[in-house]
């Protein structure tokens, strides 16, 4: 059975997959169907959705177009999600690869030294370090990246510790390969499966990162996205209650998609471990 094949078998997945395609739709198609600033007023203030023609989900405080707002928004959280979890997978898997292929002291010094990230709390030193670099959208990228990368390493930690003495990279030794060519073509291939079904979930949690940094007011002042969204519609959340539904549903769906694609990757990577779960 073809990869495609056992991935279609997990109804959730592909319904998963379906709700990610129209996500990243709304982010492709946002500069055509909204070429003008999310930022620009251009209604009265608290205007319901569906009330008038060309404003679908009404407007915010300001007299913003809420749609264009959140088609903007799904840009930079799909964005940030992206560049933050690929950042964090350049940082931990080689890392974790050095870790878990030579052991010893070295493999020591690296896992304290990724303990010492993991000893504060994720969200706590992303504050920390956006407010130090100034809010914006790279330093929101570095600092969700380096709260991320700890896992990563671990993870390709353990699978290098696994895989490291088969019979394969034993054969690769004899056939005088070096070590930097055993990592890179003997098992860092076959180490993929795992990292590829982290890094769906990581995106999920860069997504939810980002939005709680701009709720509290440390997302890029220049940049719409769904959490400052959120954060801006707070003190009237009963006066206008869709300024904070909509984007969040929004965040609720990307969370709940990417989750439902990392588990569809999971079974359809690990077919033996999807059978012993049925």
């Amino acid at each position: 059975m073809t990869f495609a094949a056992r991935f279609a078998r997990n109804r959730g997945a592909l319904f998963g997959l379906v709700i990610l395609w129209v996500i990243i739709g709304m982010a492709i198609l946002a500069p055509i169907v909204f070429p003008e600033s999310p930022w620009r007023m251009v209604q009265r203030p608290f205007l319901p959705p569906f009330e008038v023609d060309g404003f679908w989900l009404g407007t915010d405080t300001m007299g913003r177009n809420v749609a264009a707002g959140l088609m903007h928004g799904a840009w930079v959280s799909l964005l940030i999600g992206l560049i933050s979890t690929s950042v964090a997978l350049l940082i931990g898997v080689p890392l974790g690869a050095i870790a878990g292929f030579y052991g010893g002291w070295l493999d020591d010094a690296l896992m304290r030294f990724t303990e010492f990230f993991q000893t504060i709390p994720n969200f706590a030193l992303a504050i920390v370090l956006v407010a130090i670099m100034q809010p914006s959208v790279t330093s929101i990228v570095l600092a969700i990246a380096i709260v991320s990368w700890p896992p990563v390493a671990r993870l390709v930690r353990a699978e290098f510790m696994t895989l490291r003495h088969r019979e394969y990279v034993e054969a690769a030794r004899l056939v005088g390969q070096t070590n930097t060519q055993i990592i890179l073509r003997q098992i860092l291939p076959n180490t993929l499966s795992p990292i590829i079904v982290l890094a769906s979930l990581m995106v999920a949690t860069a997504i939810l990162l980002e939005s709680s940094l701009s709720f509290l007011g440390l997302g890029d002042p220049n940049t719409m996205s769904w959490g400052y969204m959120i954060g801006a519609a707070r003190t009237v959340i009963r006066q206008a209650w869709w300024l904070s539904f909509i984007p969040g549903v929004a965040i609720l769906l990307t969370v709940l998609a990417l989750n439902l694609v990392g588990e569809g990757l999971d079974d359809a990577l690990n077919p033996k471990l999807a059978r012993e779960r049925r």
